[in-house]
This record gives structure tokens, C-alpha cells and sequence, in this order.
């Protein structure tokens, strides 16, 4: 998902890298939400909402050449009948904040009760 931070994610990065007063790191862990819509800069996606959906915990490893990815596999199970267009990342504040956004490379189409999964390494996270 390169270039597809939030403006908030955005305006916290350009701070820190430039000194520019205290911004506040996003509350960890990190949340994957699966969307049906795909949100912008500004707006959240409409995110995938009953089975047993829920959002899951982002591990990552260290950056290499400007990337990340996930280094575990995301899996949401029991879920509702969708099609899952794309995924957002969220701090877990009490009113979390939503910090990247992105499609994925092909929709998925689940039924009620089936699992969706992205594999380790697939994720991919780059500001570019």
C-alpha cells in the first residue's frame, strides 16, 4: 500500500521527521480492518461489519529500502457474506485513529462462515 497513509498519518510522519513539535506515536498494537468500500485520504472505508468479524493485530518487521509487511498471517474467520475490496490500519486508542488505507490487488468475495486470510509478507507497507 504505498502511498496511501491518512493525512493524519501523513501530518504525524512529516513532525517527527522534521522536529516539528511532540507528536504522539499511535497507540499499538496496530489494527487490520477488512473494508467493502475503499476510503481516501480523508474518509474511512465502510468496514466489514458482523459474524465474528473483527479487526486483527498488525506484527511487522523492521523496514528495509523504504518497506514493511506483515510478519505473521492475518486471518479473520466467521465471517459475514462479503465482498472485501481493500483494508485499512488503525491505532487502538480509545477512539482509534485510522492511519493507512489501500485495495487489495483483487476483490474477495467471502461466503457467511468462511475465513479470509493474508499470508505473511503480504501486506506490504511503503512510503513513497
Amino acid at each position: 500500500m504505498p502511498d496511501s497513509l491518512s493525512n493524519t498519518a501523513e501530518n504525524l510522519t512529516l513532525d517527527w521527521v522534521l522536529g516539528v513539535g511532540a507528536p504522539t506515536r499511535p497507540t499499538t498494537p496496530l489494527k487490520v480492518a477488512l473494508v467493502t468500500a475503499n476510503g481516501t485520504d480523508t474518509a474511512a472505508g465502510t468496514e466489514v461489519a458482523g459474524g465474528s468479524y473483527a479487526r486483527q493485530n498488525l506484527s511487522v518487521a523492521a523496514a528495509v529500502n523504504g518497506a514493511t509487511s506483515n510478519s505473521v498471517d492475518l486471518a479473520w474467520t466467521g465471517l459475514p457474506a462479503a465482498t472485501v475490496v481493500g483494508v485499512e490500519i488503525w491505532d487502538s486508542a480509545g477512539s482509534p485513529v485510522r492511519l493507512w488505507y489501500g485495495p487489495l490487488s483483487a476483490s474477495r468475495t467471502v461466503a457467511a462462515g468462511d475465513e479470509l486470510k493474508l499470508t505473511a509478507g503480504s501486506l506490504t507497507l511503503s512510503i513513497s
